[in-house]
């Protein structure tokens, strides 16, 4: 495992406002070089927050944050961390590459500056765009200027929703280019089908506190069972939870059939049943149930 790049110690950030962002309490992380982690859970978890703490854009009431060994926030850090925010906003009368030239200029000059350009476009998947600014491509843009220099962490915050499919594979393409450069990136993403294919870690956050935290191949490939019910149970058997259909349970170790035993002990009529691979969706749903109990 490589060192990490980005350290997150007991991080705490408490409401100053009714309408500020939404809380973050006692977070320790870390993302090492060359890995891609992603920060899921439910809208006001504090996802946003959190990233907005690590990139040293808003204040923290307790706990540490360094970048590539330095402190959140100074110009060293700022350096080496780039940052796409939720909603980018760029100046609509410029062309893409020259909103990255603007931004070059705080990276190198002349024949440098241009190099770091053709870059970014190269590296987000922009070069066709390089000469207008459509809408569509505001997300790519933003990991365009994030990835901008010699970048030692990337921050994106929902760069891959609402791309189309095409879009969103040729951005989870530069993503993984660049952690394979080196690069520690973390992203928060409602975007679980994508979170599934690039991240190798992912932290569940929920009420300003990340609740569960494991690799993403340790949180896929378990069987579960799907049983349809004329009626939900009054209550379910052990080890099962109760759906909108019927009932779910992780088989683990056990059989399909052994969980319909269970089942038909318990006197439930099983209509149909089904085995599939677990999601990260049911996971991140697992993870939220067990804190909210």
């Amino acid at each position: 495992m490589n060192a990490p790049v980005l350290l997150l110690s007991g991080v705490t950030r408490r409401r100053r406002h009714r309408r500020d962002s939404p809380p973050v309490a006692d977070v320790s992380l870390e993302v090492a070089a060359g890995e891609i982690a992603a920060l899921v859970g439910p809208h006001g978890s504090g996802k946003t927050t959190l990233l907005g703490i690590a990139a040293g854009l808003l204040a923290r009431d307790a706990g540490a944050v360094t970048v590539a060994g330095v402190p959140a926030g100074t110009p060293a850090a700022r350096a080496a961390l780039g940052y796409a925010p939720e909603a980018p906003i760029f100046p609509p009368t410029l062309s893409v590459r020259e909103v990255l030239g603007y931004f070059a200029r705080f990276h190198a000059a002349g024949t440098g500056r241009r190099g770091l350009v053709a870059a970014a476009l190269e590296r987000a998947g922009l070069e066709g765009a390089a000469e207008r600014l459509p809408l569509p491509v505001a997300r790519r843009l933003a990991l365009a200027q994030a990835a901008l220099g010699h970048r030692r962490v990337l921050l994106l915050d929902e760069t891959l929703s609402g791309v189309d499919a095409v879009g969103r594979r040729a951005m989870c393409e530069r993503v993984r280019e660049l952690a394979a450069r080196g690069v520690a990136v973390l992203l928060a993403s409602s975007d679980l089908a994508a979170v599934e294919q690039l991240a190798a870690r992912v932290l569940v956050m929920r009420d300003g506190r990340i609740v569960r935290a494991a690799p993403t191949a340790a949180l896929l490939g378990e069987r579960v069972l799907e049983i349809l019910l004329d009626a939900p149970p009054a209550a379910p058997p052990p080890g099962f939870r109760i759906t909108p259909y019927g009932l779910q349970a992780d088989l683990g170790t056990r059989s399909a059939e052994a969980a319909l035993a269970l089942c038909r002990a318990h006197r439930l009529a099983v209509r149909a049943s089904r085995v599939r691979a677990r999601s990260l969706e049911d996971a991140v749903l697992d993870a939220l149930h067990d804190r909210a109990r």
